[in-house]
């Protein structure tokens, strides 16, 4: 543990102590170790794998690992402050740069067919191909899962009953990781999916998040006292109030949480307008086809309305 004057030092919340490192921390290095040498599989046998996909993925490990794995994680139950960017991170800054390495295109072409590999696509495929896969795909589950990872968590207190479990801190790190991934695979996956929404709906689906967050961490900065049971006391040690340390909080909300949520906002209208340039290229050919034999048949039907003419001038 350490001192109350160590604490004053927010540069304690980043240094590494394998102490308080979160076991999710080393799930994180795993996958990063278990892609690499999937990718590294796939290089050696001169087989094509995106490099900057490889980089995303690396690079999602890492922030991972950052947020789970540094000293702060030991003071995620003094903060909210640090809880709330521990959350953040894991919701919608992590996710999309997992999603985006693709690991389950990765998993089908790393994998031997034969062997020990075998198993393991069957176990991929039966995922991607079931109905549990097709229904937390759907656009509504994306809406639930901002709706219940902080407002539902945070304004009904049950926040304060899951830090009380034993392993509850552990617990709420996981699910933010995995409703981040479920809500996020729409938006940001390249691997194929079982359904993948319209850009109307991913547009929609965008909005009532950063709407949500906003709502959220506007409260969060103007509340005037404590707003949780787990966190009623001021944090010893810090030198700052408890309405401070949940305002520190709101203002991540709102800047750090929205940021990835903007980012989302400006590729989907920029993968909309793509798509829509490509559909009418593929139309192109069919709509001059189609305007050629048009122009065709007024040419036929001149022809013959000036047949008539031209023999009763002959006469």
């Amino acid at each position: 543990m350490l001192t109350a004057s160590e604490r004053y030092e927010l540069t304690t919340l980043f240094a590494f102590d394998a102490s308080s490192a979160s076991p999710l921390s080393w799930v994180a290095l795993a996958c990063a170790l278990l892609y690499l040498a999937g990718a590294l599989s796939l290089w050696r046998a001169r087989k094509r794998w995106s490099v900057l996909s490889t980089l995303s993925f690396l690079l999602g490990c890492l922030i991972w690992w950052a947020a789970t794995g540094l000293r702060g994680n030991a003071f995620a139950e003094d903060l909210v402050s640090v809880l709330l960017f521990q959350q953040i991170t894991l919701l919608v800054a992590v996710p999309p740069l997992l999603l985006m390495g693709a690991p389950g295109r990765l998993i089908l072409r790393a994998v031997p067919r034969a062997g020990w590999g075998r198993p393991i696509r069957r176990l991929a495929l039966a995922g991607y191909r079931s109905r549990t896969a097709h229904a937390l795909l759907h656009p509504g589950v994306a809406i639930l899962v901002a709706g219940i990872a902080f407002p539902g968590l945070y304004f009904t207190d049950a926040l304060s009953w899951v830090l009380a479990l034993p392993g509850g801190h552990l617990l709420l790190l996981t699910l933010f990781l995995v409703f981040g991934i479920i809500a996020g695979a729409p938006l940001w996956s390249l691997d194929p999916l079982p359904r993948r929404p319209s850009f109307v709906v991913r547009l929609i689906d965008v909005l009532i998040e950063i709407q949500i967050h906003a709502l959220f961490g506007l409260i969060l900065l103007r509340s005037g006292g404590a707003m949780f049971q787990w966190y009623a006391q001021d944090p010893e040690g810090w030198g700052i109030s408890r309405a401070l340390d949940q305002a520190i909080g709101g203002g991540l909300v709102w800047s750090y949480g929205e940021l990835p949520l903007l980012l989302v906002l400006i590729v989907t209208l920029s993968k909309w307008r793509t798509s829509d340039i490509r559909r009418a290229t593929r139309r192109q050919p069919q709509e001059d086809a189609d305007l050629d034999e048009y122009n065709a048949y007024l040419a036929q039907v001149a022809e013959r309305d000036r047949r008539p003419h031209t023999q009763e001038n002959s006469r």
